[in-house]
């Protein structure tokens, strides 16, 4: 049976990876930084971009920036695809 941290870790996971990606770090874990690592305005888009292709959810950039850390932002996209699936409201 999968749990809710299973799920959360998997997108911890692909987030990270979606962050090595689009910020050109191997180095990037679940704690990483988004800010630290060199994040702007213009990568936070490209990872909103990315969420919302692998995920079909409608991911606001603010998430980016509120949530730094690929384990926040996981914790936060899967709270928000829980609540788009549920028929609740998107943060946009």
């Amino acid at each position: 049976m999968t749990t809710t941290n299973d799920i959360q870790e998997s997108t911890t996971d692909l987030i990270v990876d979606i962050y090595r990606a689009t910020l050109g770090h191997d180095d990037v874990g679940p704690d990483s930084d988004f800010y630290e690592m060199g994040g702007d305005s213009m990568t936070a888009f490209q990872i909103v971009a990315r969420l919302r292709a692998v995920f079909d959810i409608d991911v606001p950039v603010a998430l980016v920036f509120t949530c730094p850390t690929p384990a926040d932002l996981a914790a936060a996209v899967t709270d928000l695809a829980a609540g788009q699936a549920d028929g609740g409201t998107n943060l946009n």
